[in-house]
């Protein structure tokens, strides 16, 4: 919630690209993702500060971005500039890029640890 909402405070509309569960098994491997993407789209879509949820199945959200061409590109703090996909788009369009800070204590991967060390 708490990059959602920076990120809602940079611009009029938030639209929020979310990968399918393939994108995210891919990404982050078996057992992953702990919700289905229906069910992730439907709570996303549930706060204030989200317009649109559009979800994405390549294994980046490079082509979604090309398609919305945002003003505005947001990422969590766990990325840095240079390595934020299509922010050289976006900023050749005149665009920027955002890093908001992570809280980590809410990360999904933090809780599956926390999870796993308490089953210990």
């Amino acid at each position: 919630m708490h990059i959602l909402r920076a990120a809602r405070s940079f611009g009029d509309q938030l639209f929020v690209g979310i990968n399918t569960d393939a994108s995210v098994t891919r990404f982050k491997g078996s057992g992953r993702p702990v919700n289905d993407l229906q069910s992730r789209m439907a709570l996303l879509a549930e706060f204030r500060s989200v317009d649109y949820v559009v979800p994405f199945d390549e294994d980046t959200p490079l082509q979604l971005i090309e398609e919305l061409k945002p003003h505005i590109l947001v990422k969590g703090g766990d990325y840095e500039l240079g390595s934020v996909v299509g922010a050289d788009l976006v900023i050749s369009c005149g665009g920027r890029v955002e890093i908001v800070p992570l809280l980590d204590e809410f990360s999904t991967t933090g809780i599956i640890d926390t999870l796993k060390r308490l089953e210990l």
